[in-house]
């Protein structure tokens, strides 16, 4: 049963050992991880897994082996036996046509939304399926998961499904991207090639042939010379939005971030989800309890570098204006207040969106962002990352 599990994963790179494979399958005959899907995931994933930088090539082999549980159908619901709650739970998914969603109505603004959803704390005693009003599952209240409202506060849902959410009311874990990740094409590479200033720093290590030959015949002995190496000298700070609307974009900003990483040698990175505000991080399995102040981002990082953001600016326009629209915190100032500060810092800077530029209109945040950034944003594409990096060394 798990032997194409153990295949993805070495498929995926990882050194897993058949003695390892082995111990897993022990600890699953033992009754370590029986109708647990967390618990066979951390069992596996303990058991098999030896360096921590390897945690994201197991995710995406366990994914890629394991995807599906959740597209059960009813009669392989009613065959089975004892299958938990946790693998079941998207069954209760609310599905409405274009048109029923059109008739759901939205509560009118920020304010009134979170206002409602205080007074709905209080009077709600119970669990609720369904429905317009109370907090619950699989209904049309703009409380809840798995439902639809056009403006909601998400409870209860490990991950977005209509991107209208507000604010998501959970502890959501993110994965750090591999910067080891080979790219299909040499395209993203060739591309940020165009964004370099070439100068010599650090010990003289590189022979330098001309001087060699001309010493040599100067001196009428060999005499070898030697200088330092030739380096890219422009400075990158990279911000990378994570999470939720992301997901389906990970891939190309792995092969992204992989190509930066070789091509700049003075390049820094953090974290954030949707939009910038007042703290960043730069390991998404801390991200709540070891975030750097995004004030000392600002002072520690000089007006030299060239800023690059990455993201699919898809989100609730509260998140962009208003002081305490952040999806997932209580933000004191709005997050186009830190887009700006951003900008002013470092004047050269570009907003790269992995989502097809012909669909930027048809989001509102998108225009917003583009606003911001005075249309300095462009399209993960070939295309779209030359113009980016002209843009970036006017």
């Amino acid at each position: 049963m798990f032997l194409p599990f153990f295949d993805n994963l070495r498929k995926a790179g990882l050194p897993v050992s058949l003695r390892e494979f082995l111990g897993f399958l022990e600890g699953m005959k033992a009754g370590l991880a029986t109708y647990d899907i967390d618990a066979f995931y951390f069992l596996a994933r303990t058991t098999m897994v030896k360096d921590e930088r390897n945690i994201d090539k197991f995710d995406r082999a366990f994914s890629a082996t394991f995807s599906g549980l959740d597209e059960l159908s009813t009669e392989d619901v009613i065959k089975a036996v004892d299958i938990p709650a946790e693998w079941l739970r998207k069954l209760a998914e609310n599905h409405l046509s274009d048109e029923e969603k059109a008739a759901v109505d939205a509560l009118g603004g920020f304010e009134k939304l979170m206002e409602t959803l205080k007074e709905r704390l209080k009077e709600q005693e119970k669990r609720h399926q369904g429905g317009s009003k109370w907090i619950g599952t699989a209904g049309t209240s703009p409380f809840g998961a798995y439902g639809y409202n056009p403006e909601g506060v998400r409870i209860g849902q490990n991950e977005s499904r209509h991107q209208r959410a507000v604010k998501v009311w959970d502890k959501r874990e993110f994965r750090n991207l591999d910067d080891q990740v080979e790219l299909g094409t040499r395209n993203i590479k060739v591309a940020l090639k165009r964004l370099r200033r070439w100068a010599r720093d650090g010990a003289e290590q590189e022979l330098d042939i001309n001087g060699t030959i001309r010493a040599t015949a100067e001196n009428g002995y060999l005499d070898v010379k030697t200088r330092p190496e030739r380096r890219n000298a422009v400075k990158v700070l990279l911000f990378l939005d994570v999470g939720g609307s992301m997901d389906p974009h990970v891939k190309v900003v792995q092969e992204l971030f992989s190509a930066a990483r070789s091509e700049f040698k003075h390049m820094e990175y953090f974290y954030f989800h949707n939009c910038l505000y007042e703290g960043v991080w730069r390991d998404n399995v801390r991200r709540w309890n070891d975030q750097t102040p995004t004030h000392e981002v600002l002072r520690t990082y000089g007006t030299d570098y060239k800023c690059i953001f990455v993201g699919d600016a898809s989100m609730s326009p509260y998140e962009i204006a208003y002081p305490g629209g952040a999806n997932e915190h209580w933000n004191a100032e709005a997050g186009q207040t830190w887009l700006e500060r951003a900008r002013t810092q470092w004047t050269a800077n570009i907003w790269i969106n992995p989502v097809p530029e012909k669909y930027w209109a048809y989001t509102h945040s998108i225009e917003m962002i583009r606003e911001i950034f005075e249309n300095r944003m462009v399209p993960m594409t070939l295309s779209g990352l030359e113009r980016g990096m002209k843009e970036l060394v006017r």
